[in-house]
Order: structure tokens, then sequence, then C-alpha cells
């Protein structure tokens, strides 16, 4: 974008690119490594919990997982710790526990898309790189949270791309970068707005609790 950001909570940074332009950017602390944990708890392989977690319906039977398992970085809370609402006998499953999991993970990064778009950064693709990415599960739930046409590129070193594509673009002199293609697989669902919608109510009742 041309404009830096200025976003007076905090939650997302402005950064100078080499053409002079900005590149906001939101982070979160918790991603894989959630998942990575559920799936210890539960003496299940990264496999298994994915399907464990494709087993539960949307929403995990009512069960809400706030992620901050090492603190969090966006909302900027580094003492903070998670959080399991909603849980009851009814829905006190293996299967529930992990899809939560996985929308408690995807809950904060869709937080993040609402804090660009807030800036006014028009969200019109995500693509899901990095190891959460393998997750079936992260790719079959993320697009009925983000809010937007989600593609999975092919696992590649993207950081070592990308820095190799800003060496070319220097050394063509070039106005704008070049092309390079990223061959991605567009990946579908059906929205589902109330699952982050309760995720977003266990989050701002648990950030009064904090403050």
């Amino acid at each position: 974008m041309r404009r830096r950001p200025a976003d007076a909570s905090g939650l997302v940074a402005g950064y100078a690119d080499a053409t002079g332009r900005f590149l906001p950017l939101v982070c979160t602390l918790n991603a894989a490594r959630v998942l990575g944990t559920v799936a210890d708890l539960l003496g299940r392989s990264p496999a298994e919990f994915d399907e464990l977690a494709l087993s539960a319906p949307p929403g995990a039977g009512g069960l809400t997982l706030l992620p901050y398992l090492d603190g969090e970085r966006t909302p900027n809370l580094p003492d903070a710790r998670g959080l399991l609402a909603g849980l009851s006998r009814a829905n006190a499953s293996a299967a529930n526990l992990a899809r939560a999991a996985v929308e408690g993970m995807l809950g904060g990064l869709a937080d993040a898309l609402d804090a660009l778009r807030a800036q006014g950064v028009p969200v019109e693709r995500v693509l899901l790189i990095g190891g959460a990415a393998r997750s079936r599960a992260v790719r079959a739930i993320a697009p009925a949270l983000f809010g937007a046409p989600v593609s999975v590129p092919r696992p590649v070193e993207y950081v070592a791309l990308g820095a190799a594509r800003q060496a070319a673009w220097a050394l063509s002199g070039g106005a704008e970068p070049p092309q390079w293609p990223v061959a991605a697989e567009e990946v579908t669902a059906v929205s589902t707005p109330q699952v982050h919608e309760r995720y977003a109510d266990v989050r701002q009742r648990a950030l009064e609790l904090m403050n």
C-alpha cells in the first residue's frame, strides 16, 4: 500500500518496502504449535488429529479454544494463557477438542485479517504457507472463517524465493517486480461466521478479565 498504516491499537505494524510503499503486518505467536500441542495432549499423530478435527461439526459442539498458549502478540498479551470455554459433558470429546484447536488458531488469524481491513487494506486472497498449511483440517476449515478466497501454494522456500525476486528486480531496474507465477490450489468451504463470532465473544470476555 502507498500510505503507512496508522493503527493506534498497535495491532497493525507498517514496514517500508524497497519500492517506497508499505507492508502492513499483523503477527500472532500461536499457530502450528497449537495444533501440535493439542495433538500431543490427545496422543494422536498429525494425520489422526486432522481426521478427528474434521469428524466434529463446525463450532466443535460449543467448545471454543482461545489459543494463547505462549502469550500472544495480536493482541499484545505476553503473559496471557490459553482458555477453553463452553465445556460440558455433552461436548467433551477428543474430536471436539481437536476441532476447537483448529478453529481457535484460525480465529486468531481471522482477527488479524479484520485488523487489516480496519486499516483500509483490501483482503482479496489469503495464501496459506508454512507448517500449519500442511494440515488437512486447516486447509478445510480456513475458508469458512476468513471471509476471503483461500489458496494453498505448493510447499517451497518462499522466503528465499522472495529475496531472489527482490534481487532480480533490483538488477533489472524495472518499475515493477518480475512476474514469478505461483502455482496454488484454491480451497473452499461453507462460510461459518458464527464460529468466529463465538470466538470473538470469548476473546473479548477474556480480555476484560485480563485487563
